[in-house]
């Protein structure tokens, strides 16, 4: 009996996608690549497409800050124990810019269809997170100035693409949120010091030219 509680238990925390996984992760990101994280507020337990933040029309459940608040995030070992101690299935939630990599995100469709056109043309990416909804593809810390001159001396950008700076926020993987499972779809080197980014300019370049050759509309999402 007491082998069977221990396999269920062991099931449980890979169910919910909690426990020793979630904290180690935490633990790479914030110790080893210096990348500012804090626990995410988990999606409802009575309906997991449901944020379990006050805001009953959350349009990103489980996949945010709540209590603590972003300026929180940290690369402190012993707030990163403590807090997945007491929260061991919290999605972990990587405040962008400043010394952190910030991030350009589209819809997954026609995020899948671009990085394929990106692959072909022979263009270096680094990490590419994904969930069900949503791509994102990591890039070097850039301004806000630096991101207004780049979109306006653009004719057309997508409205689908998203913008994750300073003062923004991604879920890392392995967290589960509202939406589902959050993963890598190009995962950083194994043992990365920290894992390479490309600029900004670059990324985002590539990826209208992309969106607008292979036909994705991509809608804004």
């Amino acid at each position: 009996m007491r082998e069977i509680l221990k396999r269920r238990r062991r099931f449980l925390s890979r169910r919910n996608g909690g426990g020793p996984e979630l904290l180690g992760s935490a633990l790479t990101f914030a110790t080893q690549w210096q990348w500012p994280v804090l626990p995410g507020v988990s999606p409802d337990a009575q309906g997991r497409a449901r944020c379990g933040c006050p805001d009953p029309e959350c349009t990103v459940p489980g996949a945010h800050p709540f209590d603590p608040g972003l300026l929180a995030a940290t690369t402190d070992e012993r707030m990163v124990r403590w807090w997945w101690a007491n929260r061991p299935s919290a999605p972990i939630i990587l405040a962008t810019g400043g010394r952190a990599p910030c991030a350009v995100s589209l819809p997954a469709l026609a995020a899948s269809r671009a990085l394929g056109l990106l692959d072909r043309r022979g263009m270096r990416l680094g990490p590419v997170i994904a969930s069900p909804t949503r791509w994102s593809l990591l890039v070097q810390p850039y301004s806000m100035e630096q991101l207004g001159e780049l979109l306006y001396a653009k004719d057309f950008v997508p409205g689908s693409l998203h913008f994750h700076g300073e003062g923004g926020y991604i879920a890392l993987p392995p967290s589960e949120t509202g939406q589902g499972a959050v993963r890598w779809e190009r995962a950083p080197l194994p043992g990365s010091a920290s894992p390479w980014v490309p600029g900004v300019e670059a990324v985002v370049d590539a990826v209208v030219d992309a969106l607008t050759r292979t036909g994705v509309s991509a809608p804004e999402l």
